[in-house]
C-alpha cells in the first residue's frame, strides 16, 4: 500500500529537551489519521516538521515515497496553530491573497473553494465578524488551495460548539471519501475523532506509544455485546451467518458475548428477532476511546 507520510526516528531538540523523541509513524493513502496526545506531547512540533515549518534535529521524513521534501510539499495543505486570517478582508479576499502568494494562476479556484467550504454566501462580511466555525472552515479552505493530496490539520475543531464540530467532522469525511484526500488530524475531542479516523497514533511526552488501525479499536477498548436470548444456539448460528469472523463466548445459560459489533447492535437485534428468537437484552460493554487513550497515556486529561 502507498504511504503518503513516513517518519523514521524523528526527533526535535529544544535546548537539550526532546519535544519529539525518535518518533516513527506511517500514514497510508486514504487514511484519516488521528494524532492524539496530551498538551505538550509533541503533536504540533511533529506536524510543523512534516510541513516544513521546523527542521528535525535527527531522523528522516518521507513524503509520497520521496525523501526530497521540497519537491513534495506542494502536494500538502496545512492548517497549524490557528494560521492568521486578515480580519478586515472577506473570505474571498483572504483566499485571493493566499492564491497570489502561492502563485496559483487559476482565478476561479477561490470561488470553487468558497462553495466547497460553504462560505460562498458570506459576500462582503469581514472575517472579523465570522463565527469560530466559519473561521475554521475558511482556514481549511486556505489549506485546500493548490489542490493538495494530503491535508495536515492541527485541532480543526478546537473551541467549536457541537454543531460546528459536526460540520467540520462531516466536511473532513467528505474530503476523504469524495475527494480522495488523505488527512492527518490532531484533536483533543476524542469522541469526535473516533467518528472519522481510520488509523491512530498516540504520542506522550514526545514518544510514540501506540499506532493502530480503527478496526483494532473495539478489541483494544474491550468493546463487546452481551446478548440474552431464549435460544442461544440458534442465535449464535444467526450471528455467524451475519459476521463470519465473530467469536461467541457463553456467559450464562441464556447469554453469550461477542467482541466488538457494538455499533451493529440494532442490526443484530433485528436479525435475531426476524429469525424467531426472543431477545431479552443487548448490553454493550467496554471502554470508550477516551478512557482507553487516557489509560494509555497515564490518565492525562487533555489530548
Amino acid at each position: 500500500m502507498d504511504f503518503i507520510l513516513q517518519t523514521k526516528e524523528v526527533s526535535k531538540d529544544f535546548s537539550g529537551k526532546l519535544a519529539v523523541d525518535h518518533v516513527s509513524i506511517s500514514v497510508k493513502k486514504g487514511d484519516i489519521y488521528g494524532f492524539i496526545g496530551e498538551n505538550g506531547a509533541g503533536k504540533t512540533t511533529l506536524m510543523r516538521m512534516i510541513c516544513g515549518l521546523a527542521s528535525p534535529t535527527n531522523g528522516e521524513i518521507t513524503l509520497f515515497g520521496n525523501r526530497d521534501l521540497v519537491s513534495q510539499r506542494h502536494k500538502i495543505g496545512c492548517s497549524i496553530e490557528n494560521p492568521a486570517l486578515f480580519p478586515d478582508m472577506t473570505a474571498a479576499e483572504n483566499l485571493e491573497t493566499q492564491r497570489l502568494l502561492l502563485g496559483i494562476k487559476d482565478k476561479k479556484v477561490c470561488m470553487e473553494i468558497l462553495e466547497l467550504i460553504g462560505l460562498d454566501d458570506t459576500g462582503k462580511m469581514k472575517t472579523r465578524n465570522f463565527s469560530l466555525g466559519m473561521k475554521q472552515r475558511l482556514m481549511i479552505g486556505l489549506a485546500l488551495l493548490g489542490n493538495p493530496e494530503f491535508l495536515v490539520l492541527d485541532e480543526p475543531t478546537n473551541g467549536l460548539d457541537p454543531m460546528g464540530i459536526r460540520d467540520v467532522r462531516d466536511f473532513l469525511k467528505y474530503l476523504n471519501e469524495e475527494k480522495g484526500l488523505t488527512i492527518f488530524v490532531s484533536s483533543h475531542i476524542l469522541g469526535e475523532l473516533e467518528k472519522i479516523a481510520t488509523r491512530y497514533g498516540v504520542i506522550s511526552k514526545g514518544k510514540l506509544i501506540d499506532e493502530f488501525h480503527a478496526d483494532e479499536l473495539a478489541v483494544r477498548c474491550g468493546e463487546a455485546l452481551t446478548i440474552h436470548a431464549n435460544d442461544i444456539q440458534k442465535a449464535e448460528i444467526v450471528l455467524k451467518g451475519m459476521f463470519p469472523e465473530v467469536c461467541c463466548t457463553r456467559t450464562s445459560e441464556d447469554s453469550f458475548q461477542i467482541k466488538g459489533y457494538v455499533e451493529q447492535a440494532g442490526q443484530v437485534n433485528k436479525s435475531l428477532v426476524e429469525a424467531g428468537i426472543m431477545v431479552k437484552a443487548l448490553i454493550p460493554e467496554g471502554d470508550s476511546l477516551e478512557n482507553y487513550m487516557l489509560n494509555l497515556m497515564g490518565g492525562k486529561v487533555d489530548a
